[in-house]
């Protein structure tokens, strides 16, 4: 009962804060998406059974799934190590109640356990039982089916929370967990040794026999016990000490930028907060993998003559850094810009730092997509013109449109299926940075010529970067305009 209550003030916690009805167009966007990826798991779930059939002559359908369990387990378990966030809890309020450590590190547990997402793989399951599994068994091996993958669902959500907290999500956890699918991948290539018939084997065996859900039920009270364990040495914050202790800490100092005054300090400042917090280190992961996006498309044939999708995936690659830092280049600073603001730091000083921030990662992006050259002139043309373009206008509309997110965001938590801060505004911004200039290009490209189409937006960009003082001050002028309610926005904490 007290677990229930528990997290029945979470529920009504997330409802009540502000920034859930700010949000609100945010969370019935996701709510449509969600709707929609249900409806494609549906259909994959009906479909899988004559799939299945077609696959393979010499095994059933359940028989090829039990295959592939060790597989989805493996991948199930890396991806939510990567993605899955620690559920967390106000620890000193319920300390000072009668509540005992037992029941709130219970809560912890099974709180993952019950949220929804953890179950949309049932969509495929569930039809795939009833056309599949019942029809070759029986009723009573489809409900051990079903509660088999419940069982590994749960087995992978505890696993992955004990390995983060043990282990962390650093780089060096993230190459080791490549480092292991890499050689079960190579172990596969090569035909050392397969996962397939050692899955089926296993699996067959917990679902046709009557006693074997004891298996996977007791592999998940196991693992239950090993996170009680951990948290039973570790339940308060002085026990992380002698961890802490042993870490290394970031704390660099990047003195070249002292000979640009105000300007390089805040520099500085904002590159450690982005190296020091797990937010925006998390970003400049996901980043480094959106470096090769190319690939996907100069590679085809098909997108050759499509000039305004190239031109968008030029733009985007050579802005990458600035696009994902830049839209909430003002929120990242929302933990102390009260205090920011009292500082004897002009706007046009702040506002200029972050103009040569995100001119730096526009040009560490280019360079870093280089050698896309490799895939002929026109591609070469586009990324310069893509460059000069980001540099000259996007740079100034990042800067302006930054002022209208008004939402708080906490920098420890990582950036994986964490929407904090993101509003509808995020997705409009969209328009005006990529959709108008790559429909630009294609309206010109269609009508004319790619070259005029390429001149057109080089001049645009180049008008930009020779009149960079007034278009500099107008985006000052927007930000005295909007920073009281930026400053409000920010201190509502949970928006």
């Amino acid at each position: 009962m007290l677990i229930i209550n528990l997290i029945t003030q979470e529920w009504k916690k997330n409802f009540r804060a502000k920034g859930y009805y700010n949000n609100l167009a945010v969370n019935l966007l996701l709510g449509f998406f969600g709707l929609y990826m249900a409806v494609i798991l549906l259909f994959v779930g009906f479909s899988l059974d004559e799939f299945l059939e077609n696959a393979d002559n010499s095994l059933n359908p359940m028989e090829l799934f039990n295959g592939g369990l060790l597989y989805i387990l493996l991948f199930g378990l890396v991806l939510r190590f990567m993605v899955q966030q620690l559920n967390t809890i106000d620890l000193p309020s319920y300390q000072i109640l009668p509540i005992k450590r037992s029941s709130l590190i219970n809560f912890l547990l099974l709180k993952p356990l019950i949220n929804p997402l953890n179950y949309f793989l049932l969509l495929i399951v569930v039809p795939f039982t009833i056309q599949s599994v019942v029809r070759y068994y029986d009723v009573s091996v489809g409900l051990r089916f079903v509660l088999s993958f419940i069982f590994l669902v749960w087995f992978n959500s505890l696993s992955a929370a004990f390995l983060k907290r043990r282990f962390g999500s650093g780089w060096f956890s993230i190459i080791l967990i490549i480092g292991v699918i890499a050689g079960v991948f190579a172990l596969e290539y090569f035909n050392l040794f397969s996962l397939f018939y050692l899955s089926k084997d296993i699996f067959n065996f917990i679902i046709l026999q009557p006693m074997g859900l004891c298996f996977p039920l007791i592999a998940v009270v196991i693992v239950f016990l090993i996170n009680k364990w951990f948290f039973s040495k570790n339940y308060y914050p002085e026990g992380f000490n002698k961890k802490m202790k042993s870490e290394r800490i970031y704390s660099a100092n990047f003195s070249f930028l002292d000979r640009f005054g105000i300007v390089g300090e805040i520099i500085s400042m904002e590159i450690k907060l982005i190296l020091r917090h797990k937010r925006t280190k998390s970003m400049m992961y996901v980043s480094t993998v959106f470096l090769f996006y190319g690939l996907l498309f100069y590679t085809k044939d098909i997108y050759a003559n499509n000039i305004g999708l190239l031109f968008f995936i030029a733009m985007f690659m050579t802005g990458l850094l600035m696009y994902m830092y830049g839209q909430w280049m003002l929120s990242w600073d929302s933990g102390h810009f009260d205090s920011l603001m009292t500082k004897n730091i002009p706007i046009k000083t702040y506002l200029k730092a972050n103009y040569y921030l995100l001119l730096t990662f526009n040009i560490l992006c280019f360079v870093l997509t280089t050698p896309y050259f490799y895939f002929g002139s026109k591609i070469i043309f586009m990324h310069i013109v893509a460059f000069i373009f980001n540099v000259g206008v996007n740079i100034y509309l990042l800067l302006f449109l930054a002022t209208y997110n008004t939402k708080r965001i906490d920098l420890t938590q990582t950036s994986a299926l964490n929407y904090q801060g993101t509003t509808f505004k995020n997705f409009l911004i969209v328009i005006p940075l990529m959709i108008f200039p790559m429909g630009l290009v294609y309206l010109i490209s269609y009508f004319v010529s790619m070259t005029l189409a390429m001149w057109t937006l080089t001049i645009i960009g180049l008008s930009g970067i020779v009149l960079r003082k007034p278009l500099l001050k107008i985006c000052v002028l927007q930000f005295n305009n909007r920073k009281y309610k930026m400053a409000e926005g920010f201190r509502e904490v949970g928006s």
